[in-house]
């Protein structure tokens, strides 16, 4: 076997690293799913507001709001049509300090004031968590629409979140277990406070919540696939 110098051999030992990360990436998608949070940093994501609010810690994503209320959405590169899901499947895990609150919401966008406070997301949905005894609707509602009443986990430990859209059909599991099955009438009426609390026929953004200075929640393993 010849005797390269080594000089030869970095450069092409880096070559084929590269070619097998990507490798490895392209294995790693081809089932379809996209991952949202590389674990070190918040590329790909933008708050509305208050961008304090959310950091990286221990490879998870913090979100505690240092006001009234912020929200973290996924916008991938830049492009938001292109960080727009309609038909979807996402997953993720996530964790409390006691007593906090916090909401997975999609088919939402930048728009906020609801009504009822102006650092509200408008439009969209809303997967409630909270583990805060002062919120009636807890862990896995699908806010003031189909609202669990009792927590199925003990949200100061990990647990997973499932959330599919196909169609009109909203889906919520938590750590397996079915929470919420709701299907979006088609002559959809909300009050006005709620009236952007619809599916939009273009799809929407994702984003995570800060609830509010009390409250601190972490997200890891954020993943998401188009149907």
């Amino acid at each position: 076997m010849p005797c390269y110098p080594r000089r030869w051999l970095a450069p092409a030992f880096a070559i084929y690293s590269a070619l097998c990360l990507n490798c490895a990436a392209i294995a790693a998608s081809a089932d379809g799913w996209i991952s949202l949070f590389d674990g070190n940093s918040l590329q790909g994501w933008k708050p509305n507001t208050l961008p304090d609010s959310f950091s990286v810690v221990d490879g998870t994503i913090r979100a505690n709001a240092t006001g009234e209320s912020s929200h973290l959405f996924y916008v991938g590169d830049g492009n938001l049509e292109k960080a727009r899901f309609k038909d979807f499947e996402l997953e993720l895990k996530a964790r409390s300090e006691p007593g906090s609150n916090s909401g997975i919401f999609f088919h939402t966008d930048f728009h906020s004031g609801d009504g009822r406070r102006k650092s509200h997301l408008s439009k969209g949905y809303e997967v409630q968590l909270n583990s805060a005894g002062v919120e009636k609707r807890k862990t896995g509602s699908l806010y003031d629409v189909t609202d669990v009443a009792e927590s199925p986990v003990d949200e100061t430990k990990w647990f997973d979140v499932r959330v599919r859209v196909e169609g009109k059909r909203i889906v919520v599991h938590i750590n397996d277990r079915m929470v919420v099955d709701y299907t979006e009438p088609e002559n959809l009426e909300r009050p006005a406070n709620r009236a952007g609390r619809r599916l939009d026929p273009k799809g929407g953004l994702i984003a995570l919540q800060g609830h509010d200075p009390k409250s601190v929640f972490y997200f890891k393993d954020i993943r998401i696939r188009r149907l």
